[in-house]
């Protein structure tokens, strides 16, 4: 089990998303629609709930005549929640849209706007969870500050290696054996599984080592404000600027393109890819889906807010995209996880 950041508190115990009502995710958008009459696509302002992004796509799509590919998303966001994002699709279709009616699905607005929204047009989330029925909501309040101290360490959740856990293991075998599937949708969910559970590893390794927020020689970091990253030659220059958190470690996507760190921090990554049998070299056999690339270490929770009343508890914070809010809860939650936790997209 990756260790917790937040160790030094017990978990508070709970149940999360007892109603839909309990996990609310509003889209914090790259941009917004300018509106102008002779934009080409239309944006819609949904409201969702009990429905997947993909599933209202297709709702949308056949009743307006259109392809499963004229609906465009910046970002999916869970099915068993009550969800706000931004969809688009040809302006032509606006004047169907009226008689538009599904269960869970409300349009709150459209705009007109010259381009598609394409999939990673997206500043980030604004999450409102609820705890229920917690036992030691001072710890749950303890856990929070920390996080909002420390920052969140930025692991992919549960939910990204599949019902069975088991396609983090499925896209390394599909690596191993040269990378060919017959299903391209399934071969990018398989060894996309397998990077991100390479680097939940190093994650919880550098977690475990007391390095979450230390910078390492050669640790490749990025810039919070900017996104740019550089290598680190000197972490008593950049640790400060770490510890202000304008900077954090990057770990590895692992691929052909992904940036490598020297020094420590490559030592560290090296001996993750070694534990597993496998070299950077392994990445190659799978083509565009593996290029590899860097994910934030830690982010940190903006706009915070921690209410508890009675055996309730309600967060709320922003994210940015990518991240997920899930692994705030495992902060607090603890052991309590798997019991609380729910299924998503």
């Amino acid at each position: 089990m990756r260790p917790f950041l937040t160790h030094e508190v017990p978990g508070c115990g709970g149940v999360f998303k007892a109603t839909p009502e309990d996990f609310e995710v509003e889209e914090v958008p790259a941009y917004l629609p300018n509106g102008q009459a002779d934009g080409e696509h239309a944006f819609l302002w949904i409201e969702k709930r009990g429905r997947s992004t993909p599933e209202v796509a297709r709702l949308l799509a056949r009743h307006l005549g259109l392809g499963d590919r004229d609906v465009s998303w910046a970002g999916l966001k869970d099915k068993q929640a009550v969800t706000r994002q931004w969809l688009s699709l040809p302006a032509r279709a606006l004047p169907r849209l009226e008689g538009f009616s599904a269960p869970g699905v409300t349009v709150l607005q459209t705009a007109r706007h010259r381009n598609k929204l394409k999939t990673g047009h997206l500043q980030g989330n604004r999450f409102t969870l609820t705890l229920r029925g917690v036992a030691d909501a001072s710890a749950a309040k303890a856990s929070f500050e920390l996080l909002t101290t420390r920052g969140v360490p930025n692991a992919f959740g549960a939910q990204r290696f599949g019902a069975r856990n088991d396609n983090a293991q499925r896209g390394r075998a599909l690596l191993l054996a040269g990378g060919r599937h017959r299903d391209r949708f399934e071969r990018k969910l398989l060894l996309s599984a397998y990077q991100s559970s390479l680097f939940n590893e190093v994650l919880s390794r550098r977690l475990a080592r007391g390095l979450f927020s230390t910078v390492l020689p050669g640790d490749v970091l990025q810039r919070h404000e900017t996104g740019g990253s550089f290598v680190c030659e000197d972490p008593g220059v950049d640790q400060p600027r770490a510890e202000a958190f304008e900077v954090s470690p990057t770990g590895p996507m692992f691929g052909p393109e992904m940036r490598r760190p020297a020094g420590a921090a490559l030592a560290l990554e090296d001996e993750v890819l070694s534990a597993d049998g496998v070299t950077h070299e392994t990445f190659a056999a799978g083509g565009d889906e593996t290029r590899g690339t860097r994910r934030l270490l830690r982010v940190f929770l903006k706009d915070p807010s921690f209410e508890a009343t009675g055996d309730v508890v309600r967060l709320a914070f922003c994210l940015p995209a990518g991240s997920y809010a899930t692994e705030v809860l495992r902060e607090l939650l603890k052991p309590a996880l798997d019991d609380a936790l729910p299924a998503t997209d």
